[in-house]
């Protein structure tokens, strides 16, 4: 989770607070692991919907959070990676910021304890 430790702490209360609305749809008691898939879970949170609208919101909060140029190089080093090559607009600060935050987002959903229980995760998110 080394890029979401380097995030500013609103960031991580922003990214982590995403996790624990959508977890609390889930049965308090349940274990973690017992959610089918995790990339779903992931991809039900940060790739439905945009994190931010709007061009100067976006460059604001990358600015104000983690520095643009350094988001583009998680992001570039992630997708050549994944993919091989750099799929993602870095001329739209919009693209850069979801896309940053679909990055961490994942971080953060494979770093669970997956032995956990919701309640029991939900805690542990809150305290990160």
């Amino acid at each position: 989770m080394t890029n979401f430790n380097n995030l500013h702490n609103n960031a991580r209360a922003e990214i982590t607070q995403m996790i624990i609305d959508y977890l609390q749809n889930y049965e308090s008691s349940e274990v973690l692991s017992e959610i089918d898939n995790f990339e779903e879970l992931h991809n039900e949170i940060f790739n439905t919907d945009y994190f931010i609208i709007g061009y100067y919101q976006a460059e604001e909060w990358l600015k104000n959070n983690i520095g643009v140029f350094n988001a583009i190089g998680i992001i570039k080093d992630y997708e050549m990676d994944q993919f091989g090559e750099l799929y993602t607009d870095i001329s739209s600060s919009e693209k850069v910021v979801n896309m940053f935050v679909y990055i961490i987002g994942e971080e953060v959903i494979y770093d669970m304890d997956k032995d956990l229980t919701i309640a029991e995760t939900i805690k542990e998110l809150e305290n990160l």
